[in-house]
């Protein structure tokens, strides 16, 4: 009789979720594929500092971090503490709440381009809100976007007239639901194509309110890309937006605006804002602002006093705590530990980008790294078709995930990681990449794939 699987009620819960949730799960992000497919857990029980607990009683050393949410780690003590202190005094009241106002003045004092603030509780709602505002305050209807920015129709209707979602969100993706009058109305860009992006403002320009963007995930812009985006719109009257919604506070306290230097009209941001509680907010210059108060934009729990409070506390120990330079040196030392391990057992692979979200790439060839970045990139296992270089992806998370590690060529570290959690991350990199190699070598690779090649989830044009 075969030994059941370690993570037979992982495997249980997800059939009766697919029964009951329309695609198994309420967050793309959270599917099996995203780790190592029919190896690594689905369901998690709980979760400390750097680690999740699974639902078949099973520890993990964890670098998804709630898809980057958990900046903190996760079940911060100081983050919870103040929630629960409030929890008990109430968290939604008839009348406002003085945290609602600290939030919105600390928020003012830490990102640059803040003058005032509107809530939400959500990433995509976020960036929802920050195109209705443009579009309100400039009177047009057009947007220019580059990068992932969520589920709302205004970013669907890209996809009514081409397969323009095809290099931000993912192929192939149908926009059932969303009205075909807002066809023409979101217009694509690629990212790091100054020229591009002029020439498809001179085209509409007249009726463009904004252009919303990811200014970075893991890898920084070409040179002066960012600022000449800057010079483009400011030129023409038209709103920027940063979308800050996945790179949060992860570079420095006031956002990737502080970091690279190019402050925006107006940028969002959830996720880290909170430490995985929910809460979002839009930010942005007065002038751009203020017309809000004359929009309908509402919503009863965007007042809901555990996100403003989780808020207000990790942003106070985001800086308290310098998270940024924390995270930038365990990713240093992760990225020199992994390239060197790669490079001593002779396998064609490494960890690049920015230390605070790294990335890794296998070579398409199994041998000889190439010089540009395009063999495998963060959405390796996940990327068009099983090449060999998602092979040797999937093979890598799936022998991590064996090690009771949740890894994937795009690992997101949390201030709670620490040496303990290095050592054993490169213990286990160093054995999965042999693995690996040997696989490669014995051409064995499909005989030692356990996992499912499932069809990609996301494919970010801005890495």
């Amino acid at each position: 009789m075969d030994d059941p699987s370690p993570i037979a009620r992982s495997l249980e819960l997800y059939e009766r979720a697919k029964q009951i949730v329309p695609g198994g799960t309420q967050l793309l992000s959270r599917r099996p594929l995203i780790f190592a497919p029919g190896v690594a857990p689905i369901f998690a029980d709980r979760g400390k500092g750097s680690r999740i607990w699974d639902v078949d009683g099973s520890e993990y050393l964890d670098y998804g971090m709630s898809v980057s949410a958990c900046i903190l780690g996760y079940a911060d003590d100081v983050v919870n503490d103040a929630v629960r202190a409030q929890i008990d005094r109430g968290v939604m009241y008839s009348l406002n709440h003085p945290a609602e106002l600290e939030l919105a003045e600390l928020l003012c004092r830490t990102i640059p381009c803040a003058e005032m603030v509107r809530f939400a509780k959500g990433g995509g709602e976020a960036c929802a809100i920050a195109v209705r505002i443009a579009r309100g305050a400039t009177g047009r209807d057009k947007v220019l976007f580059c990068g992932y920015h969520g589920w709302h129709d205004w970013y669907l209707a890209a996809n009514l007239d081409a397969a323009s979602l095809d290099s931000h969100l993912f192929p192939g993706i149908e926009p059932i639901g969303v009205p075909r009058g807002l066809a023409g109305t979101a217009i694509p860009f690629p990212h790091g194509d100054l020229a591009a992006l002029e020439q498809a403002l001179d085209l509409h320009a007249p009726d463009v309110a904004c252009v919303i963007m990811e200014p970075m995930r893991s890898t920084e812009s070409p040179p002066g890309y960012l600022q000449g985006v800057r010079a483009l719109t400011e030129n023409r009257g038209i709103i920027l937006v940063f979308d800050e919604v996945t790179t949060g506070f992860r570079h420095a306290p006031g956002g990737v605006e502080e970091f690279l230097g190019v402050v925006p009209d107006m940028a969002t941001f959830a996720k880290s804002l909170s430490n995985g509680y929910a809460m979002g907010a839009v930010v942005g210059r007065r002038a751009v602002m203020e017309p809000a108060a004359r929009m309908f934009i509402s919503s009863t729990n965007w007042s809901d006093l555990v996100g403003i409070v989780a808020a207000i506390a990790t942003l106070k120990e985001i800086r308290r705590r310098n998270i940024p330079a924390m995270l930038r040196e365990y990713g240093e030392r992760l990225m020199a530990g992994w390239n060197t391990t790669a490079k001593e057992i002779g396998i064609a692979a490494r960890m690049y980008g920015t230390p605070q979200w790294p990335l890794i790439e296998f070579s398409a060839q199994g041998a000889g790294m190439p010089e540009s970045t395009g063999a495998a990139r963060s959405d390796s296992i996940v990327g068009n078709g099983p090449s060999l270089a998602r092979k040797l992806a999937a093979l890598y998370a799936q022998e991590m995930a064996h090690r009771r590690i949740l890894f994937n060529t795009h690992p997101v570290h949390s201030a709670a990681h620490n040496d303990r959690d290095l050592d054993q991350t490169l213990t286990a990199s160093r054995e999965s990449l042999i693995t690996v190699r040997d696989a490669l070598q014995t051409g064995r690779i499909e005989e030692s794939l356990k996992v499912t090649l499932d069809p990609p989830v996301f494919r970010r044009l801005v890495q």
